[in-house]
């Protein structure tokens, strides 16, 4: 009987044909007349080489398994090279003190990660290793290594000096948020320094004391639609939230004077902005644990952070739309950040909208976050200091009297209201650091930093340090009054030197106006049994809000209208 010839690792057997009438056997050459040298006749229609079920031939298994085999190699050598290469940096910055790595290639970070899943304040862990490790701390995470730098010296070296950029790196999470971009290259993230020179000399005279002075208007005003929310809930038993107050006028505040928007977020508690901006914040907090996308459970919030974004940009875009029309039809322009922010992408040769609408949204978030955040945690502080809160009263009363609205010249005479701002920064700053990137090697209190290092500068951390502040968790105005010692480079609420926050005159002038308001005409209660505790959320807030009860102060009935 002749053998089967076998073909591509397949035997093929003579079957039967014709109806599988038997004897009859499948002719295994070509036929007469065909191409028998251009290779092998084409398969059959509708007849696979291997039937469903069939077992791939012992050629194309060894084959898969040796490309398994070299994959899984080569994975290996990888792994075992990037070991090395983390050693490597580990012996390149081990001189440097740090806590004990949890990890070989983690390093602090299931540390990290563990606290902000359980919902603890991280900072507080900077704070502890400041206090036992300092001046200069190492922060592992895989092979980059971040210092946090905790001396006056190197906060003036890091702060003070253009040399050293932000820190590509990091900001660059700022970028977009799950996705869709969110403060992409604005006067906050963008790192490169020319890039940034030319968008805040643009945007400078937004900034400047004559446009400042001309928003004292528009701050009273605003400030006065909340006396008169607050009113309605002072019976002395209506709790309420004063972040969420805050936040909304806040909100109104930096819409009108900016912006050109009415936006009523004190009239209408669910209007969606300030739902939008809430939801960004937790987006940026929850964004540092690794993998919060792909979790089924966090999609939800991924989901909404992201629409979130895309509200605020889309109304960013229709706000500047409503704004470049009316200029082009010959209305004057108000000169507001909207206006500079127009102008300045009028001068480029290349307009991007993009980076637009990038300035619009770091705007925004910023200019209302952190101010309301630090007019809360300001009325906490005086909630549980009544006799700093009846001293601030009673600057307040003999400053304004019976008058409705501050003027400018007002704002320069409550000097000890300014005392328990500054000091409420120190304890509670809404941003609570910076970060640089070193690219050249430097020596810090003593210690060599290699170059391509980040570098962690922390205001909260050094404003909780006794070597800087004597008894450093007493609330105290005292510290900011005329005659103390200026606390040089370990205070830096708003940053320092040639990046520092553009907004902070503005932002300070317009708390204020709030805060010598709120002190003029009511007595505030914080109610027992609530947290007052700080939390990350983008940036440092009150874990529950500040939740308050008001009365009428006495004095403030006869406030002129």
């Amino acid at each position: 009987m002749p053998q089967p010839r076998e073909h591509l690792g397949v035997s093929l057997r003579a079957v039967p044909r014709g109806g599988g009438r038997a004897g009859v056997s499948v002719p295994l050459e070509p036929p007469p007349g065909s191409l028998s040298g251009a290779g092998p006749a084409p398969a059959r229609p509708g007849r696979p080489l291997l039937r469903a079920g069939e077992a791939p031939a012992p050629a194309a298994m060894e084959l898969l398994w040796a490309a398994g085999g070299l994959l899984l190699a080569l994975s290996l050598l990888a792994f075992v090279l990037y070991c090395c290469y983390v050693r490597y940096i580990h012996a390149k910055y081990d001189h440097i003190p740090g806590a004990p790595r949890e990890s070989f290639l983690f390093g602090h970070l299931p540390i990290i990660w563990r606290m902000v899943r359980n919902q603890e304040f991280t900072p507080d862990l900077f704070l502890q290793w400041a206090e036992k490790y300092g001046p200069v701390v190492r922060v592992n995470a895989f092979h980059r290594i971040s210092v946090l730098v905790v001396s006056p010296e190197g906060v003036k070296e890091f702060l003070m000096s253009p040399q050293h950029p932000k820190d590509p790196t990091v900001y660059g999470t700022l970028f977009s948020l799950f996705g869709e971009r969110f403060l992409g290259n604005g006067l906050v993230t963008v790192c490169n320094h020319e890039h940034w020179r030319k968008q805040r000399r643009i945007m400078d005279p937004a900034f400047s004391r004559s446009y400042l002075i001309g928003l004292m208007e528009t701050f009273n005003e605003k400030a006065e639609e909340l006396m008169e929310k607050l009113q309605e809930k002072a019976d002395g038993k209506t709790e309420f939230s004063m972040l969420s107050m805050m936040s909304r006028v806040t909100m109104d505040i930096i819409g009108k004077v900016a912006f050109g928007l009415e936006l009523n977020a004190l009239s209408d508690d669910q209007t969606p902005l300030p739902n939008a901006v809430t939801k960004v914040m937790e987006g940026l907090n929850k964004a540092r644990v690794p993998f919060i996308r792909f979790m089924p459970g966090k999609w939800k919030l991924v989901k909404e952070v992201r629409e979130s974004v895309r509200l605020l940009r889309r109304v960013a875009k229709e706000c500047i739309d409503r704004r470049r029309e009316a200029i082009q039809n010959g209305k004057e322009a108000t000169m507001d950040i909207l206006t500079q922010i127009l102008k300045g992408a009028a001068l480029e040769e290349t307009r991007d909208e993009e980076n637009i609408l990038d300035n619009f949204i770091t705007f925004f978030v910023a200019g209302h976050e952190t101010s309301a955040n630090q007019m809360t945690f300001t009325v906490m502080a005086l909630g549980q200091h009544p006799e700093i809160l009846e001293r601030a009263q009673a600057e307040v009363d003999e400053v304004l009297g019976a008058k409705r609205d501050v003027d400018y010249e007002d704002l320069g005479k409550l000097t000890y209201l300014s005392q328990v701002l500054k000091e409420s920064l120190r304890l509670y700053p809404p941003v609570s650091g910076t970060l640089r990137r070193l690219e050249k090697e430097d020596v810090i209190s003593g210690i060599k930093i290699p170059a391509n290092t980040t570098v962690f500068l922390n205001t909260y951390v050094m404003g909780r340090m006794e070597k800087f502040f004597k008894d450093p968790l007493t609330f105290d105005p005292e510290r900011f009054s005329k005659d103390a010692p200026k606390p040089y480079y370990c205070y830096f609420p708003f940053s320092l030197g040639p990046r520092s926050c553009i907004g902070q005159v503005f932002a300070q002038m317009e708390v204020k106006v709030v805060m010598a308001k709120l002190l003029q005409r009511f007595e505030f209660q914080l109610v027992p049994g609530q947290s007052f505790k700080l939390r990350e959320a983008g940036t440092l807030r009150p874990l529950d809000g500040v939740i308050c009860k008001l009365k009428p102060r006495n004095s403030a009935r006869g406030c002129q209208a």
